[in-house]
């Protein structure tokens, strides 16, 4: 068996997670193929029914199979998976109970749909268990997988998805569904394991991140990396006070650029709004770096997010240190 795929991201099983809009399936995707990098195989999961990673890559909705949707220039391998509750169900029910035949006939009758509305835990004990199978899995000797990638649900239902010894302490006291959560929670809890927040330089975001960690924290799962996403740098700031109009119109006449008062007026508003937007950010990126967690920043990029831009972002996470 090799060891961890790069130093900078030693666990075998990354969750990443974040609030609504940063990014966090995008990352999660770029994380994939940082780690395959290197003639490496990694696994990207989704567990949402969003299909997102699909989008991302261009192909076919996702079966409930591994299936291969990327590759690196050096050999690497990134396969994608797509958990489906129902499909995890009826797995569970044939290696358990060998109930093949029995547990499609309850999908044909809307059993299986019933079961796991009703008992919520037992649907995430199902998505977890399957990724716990993929990261742990051996053939010929070796891990199936250097690196697992989890697209997590975001942060606002995160600890509720990954404390499933608490959700299914509430199914049974005994028997293959106690025993498999058991399991699952000792891998999310060991250093195999790692959980990333995705977030943007927005105060809600920030928040939310700070939540997260404290919740995971109590709940004993491991803290990985802050990957800050959309980062913009910074081009007004460096100590100086904010230009004043008089000063803009002499920086444009020397430039040879118009200096009527329309546009030095618009210019000087711009300026202003773009030091205060500077300003928050930099003072939320302290906020952040008071977590004491390391922290990688994503740039933003402009024009959609295609391969060439998950190669750009995969090129900056697998350069981090």
């Amino acid at each position: 068996m090799s060891g961890p795929v790069h130093p900078a991201w030693p666990a075998r099983l990354h969750v990443v997670t974040g609030k609504g809009g940063t990014g966090k399936t995008t990352v999660a995707a770029a994380l994939a193929l940082a780690l395959a990098a290197g003639g490496h195989r990694s696994l990207l999961v989704e567990v949402e029914g969003r299909q997102g990673i699909a989008q991302l890559f261009g192909t076919d909705p996702l079966p409930y199979e591994e299936r291969t949707i990327a590759g690196t220039e050096d050999g690497g391998e990134v396969r994608a998976l797509a958990v489906d509750s129902e499909q995890a169900l009826l797995e569970y029910l044939d290696r358990f109970y060998r109930l093949g035949a029995a547990g499609r006939a309850l999908r044909r009758v809307g059993a299986i749909d019933f079961t796991t509305t009703i008992a919520p835990g037992l649907r995430d004990v199902l998505l977890t268990g399957k990724v716990k199978e993929a990261t742990t899995r051996i053939e010929s000797g070796h891990r199936t997988y250097q690196a697992v990638v989890l697209d997590a649900p975001p942060t606002g239902r995160i600890g509720r998805f990954l404390n499933v010894t608490a959700e299914t302490a509430k199914l049974a006291k005994v028997g293959p569904i106690k025993n498999q959560s058991e399991g699952v929670s000792a891998l999310l809890r060991s250093p195999m394991t790692a959980v990333h927040a995705v977030t943007v330089l927005e105060e809600m975001p920030v928040q939310e991140t700070r939540d997260t960690f404290a919740e995971l924290t109590a709940l004993g799962l491991p803290i990985g990396r802050i990957i800050i996403n959309a980062s913009r740098t910074p081009l007004l700031a460096g100590g100086r006070g904010p230009v004043s109009q008089p000063q803009l119109r002499r920086g444009l006449a020397a430039a040879g650029l118009p200096t009527d008062q329309q546009t030095v007026r618009g210019l000087h508003a711009e300026a202003r709004e773009r030091l205060a937007r500077e300003q928050m950010e930099a003072d939320l990126r302290a906020e952040l770096a008071g977590l004491g967690r390391p922290t990688v920043e994503l740039p933003l990029l402009v024009g959609g997010t295609d391969r060439t831009a998950l190669e750009t972002l995969a090129a900056v996470l697998r350069h981090a240190t």
